[in-house]
């Protein structure tokens, strides 16, 4: 592998729930000891926070990331100094950011990886070789107009500038793959973390409990189906729906989940702690809304589930939907609450799936492609 500085523009910050990014990046620093990393997280957005009647932060800036890769491993969080209704200036001046830190590194031609396509700007603007990653199909999601519009000129951009593009899912390998090569590296888990028996987490509530891992968000989660299954074991008076993870949705439905007596958000939890949660599962469960949004996806909870072996519960969603089998139970939903009571009432008895991909693998994959970019 060409050890060359490697530049991350990612949708998500380097914090302890673990996402696609930070799986293949540890992975590639491990790989190659040479290797140093820059991390770009989203920035602040003062207006944002002050709109939200929140106190305004600026951002976190450069700095070293802990761990074992501490000397080699950096994140910056930029500052978003401005709206983007009033032009071009606030990701101008967030590029300047990105490229300062670089010259601060010493830095002469890193490689770019773009996963959040906000920053299509900064690969015309440096011409360093770049890989976009996309893990979502931002272009099918419910936007406003004027956010819809400047997603589909962000990726037509990169589309055509990066030269390469990796997407996790093969509903994104047929649109994307459409117009020019893409290579296809869907996700994976740390199959042995998940597989090493944790004790029971003590928050979690008393009696069997159907589990949920991962962000809460809008675009994926089904709030009614929920709060209709959490009705139905309500009547039965027997069990407890588990949210682990950010909470990512509007605090109206927010509030929705968090006043019915059979539902308890846990928050966020670091990614060592998540396989204890789904061990202790009567069931595991996935309430996605199904549209052509999710369909794009590759949800990195299917393998987590997988490697975990306790039953799945899951409306008919992608990734899902094609492993429906023994111990995946794929329903529609007007059947999705009757079977949970069920799995909570009778819970089932747990198993070994074989077919898990690791992490490591897809390591190897984005290795492969890194090469090529440099």
């Amino acid at each position: 592998m060409v050890s060359r500085p490697l530049v991350v523009c990612s949708l998500e910050a380097w914090d302890d729930v673990w996402r696609r990014n930070q799986f293949l990046i540890a992975g590639l620093l491990d790989r190659d000891p040479d290797l140093e990393v820059l991390f770009i997280e989203p920035s602040s957005d003062l207006l944002n926070e002050a709109r939200l009647g929140r106190r305004p932060r600026m951002g976190a800036g450069l700095r070293t990331i802990p761990g074992p890769w501490a000397d080699r491993l950096l994140a910056l969080q930029p500052t978003k100094w401005f709206p983007r209704v009033f032009g071009p200036a606030a990701d101008r001046l967030l590029r300047r950011a990105a490229v300062a830190a670089v010259r601060r590194l010493r830095w002469s031609d890193p490689l770019l990886w773009i996963n959040d396509p906000g920053w299509a700007g900064l690969v015309d603007a440096t011409g360093w070789p770049t890989v976009y990653d996309i893990t979502d199909d931002w272009l099918r999601a419910d936007r406003g107009e004027r956010e819809h519009q400047r997603l589909v000129a962000n990726e037509a951009e990169l589309m055509r500038l990066a030269s390469e593009v990796v997407v996790c899912s093969p509903e994104l390998e047929r649109v994307k793959g459409a117009d020019r090569v893409v290579s296809l590296i869907p996700n994976a888990v740390d199959v042995q973390r998940f597989r090493t028996p944790r004790p029971r987490p003590a928050d979690l509530p008393t009696g069997p409990v159907a589990v949920y891992a991962g962000t809460l968000h809008e675009d994926r989660l089904d709030v009614g189906l929920i709060l209709a299954t959490a009705d139905a074991l309500e009547r039965v008076g027997h069990g407890h729906i588990v949210f682990v993870g950010p909470n990512a949705l509007h605090p109206a439905n927010s509030a929705r989940l968090n006043d019915h007596q059979r539902v308890t958000l846990l928050g966020s939890r670091p990614h060592e702690q998540v396989p204890g949660y789904l061990q202790h599962g009567a069931t595991l469960i996935v309430p996605h809304i199904v549209d052509a949004f999710t369909d794009s996806l590759d949800p990195i909870k299917l393998y987590e589930y997988l490697a975990v072996g306790r039953p799945v519960i899951s409306t008919p969603v992608a990734g899902f939907r094609e492993r429906a089998g023994d111990g995946l139970t794929v329903v529609q939903d007007a059947e999705f609450a009757a079977a949970v009571v069920k799995q909570v009432t009778e819970p089932g008895q747990a198993r070994v799936n074989a077919d898990v991909p690791d992490w490591s693998d897809r390591v190897s994959a984005m290795a492969t492609v890194i090469d090529r970019l440099a």
